[in-house]
């Protein structure tokens, strides 16, 4: 895949090759009705969507698959069984590019992250 420095994620999607692109569309429209309001940037050189400033998930493109990176411990343990069949790794769940795009999951997905942003934030603000 591309490795630019994009502005827009747009120009992100638009670099992918043809086949990803409609892939990639359908991943963002989800995340953005899972996260009404959230600001849509470009950083570490992929789309992410931040919530008050703080990053709530990032996705990329790769040759035969796409990224969500939100996986935390608490949130692979929540939706462990719905996981069981994509590949795992470090704050990583991989899509297959060929498979339909999961967006009820996705949008559960993006939704339990944001709550778990939204939670830490009020444990600190107590503190």
């Amino acid at each position: 895949m591309a490795k630019a420095d994009f502005k827009t994620v747009d120009d992100y999607i638009k670099a992918q090759p043809t086949a990803a692109q409609g892939v990639l569309h359908c991943v963002r429209n989800t995340i953005r009705k899972a996260l009404p309001g959230a600001e849509e940037v470009i950083s570490y050189k992929m789309p992410a969507y931040k919530l008050n400033g703080t990053a709530i998930i990032y996705f990329a493109a790769a040759k035969e698959h796409y990224s969500l990176y939100l996986a935390t411990k608490p949130l692979l343990a929540k939706f462990k069984d719905e996981l069981a069949r994509y590949q795992l790794s470090r704050g990583t769940i991989r899509f297959p590019l060929s498979d339909t795009v999961p967006a009820k999951l996705i949008e559960r997905l993006v939704k339990f992250r944001a709550k778990e942003v939204r939670q830490n934030h009020k444990g600190r603000s107590r503190k």
